[in-house]
């Protein structure tokens, strides 16, 4: 992403998006031939299911711990068929199911880690899981959220992204991410989530806030995440593109 106060840019996440789309199967996820970006689930929907893992979220708000950074990447178990549910804030912006997708964190990553990590240039090309795995992993989810539109038109996201220290490939902070208002079919993914993601990770790397209150406040709701760590949502130079957050 952009440099700001020592954080510098990996990668496009256009031309990553571009790679992903082309990795992927074209007619989506388990109905091909739905309405692009159509979620199954009454919206704004009660979270219902439970992380892959098994592991119940933690009372006090905090987020688990994944894995971690892993020399080779297995495709994760996802959560079963039709048992995920998306949220949607006022505006119609798509948020996952608390439940499946609490979010996970990279335990290199610390705010004693933050200059030999996220705020390195290219630490987070170095721990992205491949399409081949990520691919699968995506059809397999889009059935558990009941995704029926394209998979090129979403994107399988991190909901802590890699660049605020999410983790990798925990299945707790994956999820089908279907497309936001104003999307254009046959464009790919449009996500303003990560423009979010940008602005926090360079609030971080510049000391405007703290790791843990970013990384709580984008698993919340990505929507105001911004407002709840106190940074602007106004656009700043070097804050439109940055370290795609995942492959997709």
């Amino acid at each position: 992403m952009a440099a700001v106060g020592g954080c510098s840019s990996g990668s496009s996440k256009s031309d990553d998006a571009k790679k992903q789309a082309s990795a992927e199967p074209s007619g989506g996820g388990p109905s091909a031939g739905a309405p692009s970006g159509t979620p199954s689930g009454t919206p704004p929907g009660t979270p219902s299911g439970k992380p892959p893992s098994g592991s119940p979220v933690p009372a006090d708000g905090s987020i688990p711990a994944g894995p971690g950074p892993q020399p080779s990447y297995t495709v994760q178990k996802q959560s079963a068929d039709g048992s995920c549910h998306y949220r949607f804030t006022p505006a119609k912006e798509p948020l996952p199911d608390t439940a499946c997708t609490p979010g996970a964190t990279n335990p290199k990553v610390t705010q004693a880690t933050l200059k030999t990590t996220i705020c390195r240039s290219g630490y987070t090309a170095g721990i992205r899981p491949p399409t081949n795995i990520t691919s699968r992993e995506k059809t397999a989810n889009a059935a558990s959220y009941g995704y029926k539109g394209s998979l090129r038109e979403a994107e399988y996201d991190h909901l802590i992204s890699l660049q605020l220290g999410g983790d990798p490939n925990d299945p707790r902070n994956l999820w089908v991410q279907p497309p936001s208002p104003g999307h254009q079919e046959g464009k790919g993914p449009n996500n303003p989530k990560d423009a979010v993601e940008t602005k926090l990770k360079n609030a971080i790397c510049s000391g405007k806030t703290d790791l843990v209150k970013a990384q709580r406040a984008i698993a919340r709701d990505w929507t105001t995440a911004l407002d709840a760590v106190g940074v602007t949502d106004k656009g700043a130079k070097g804050e439109t593109a940055g370290d795609p957050d995942d492959n997709g």
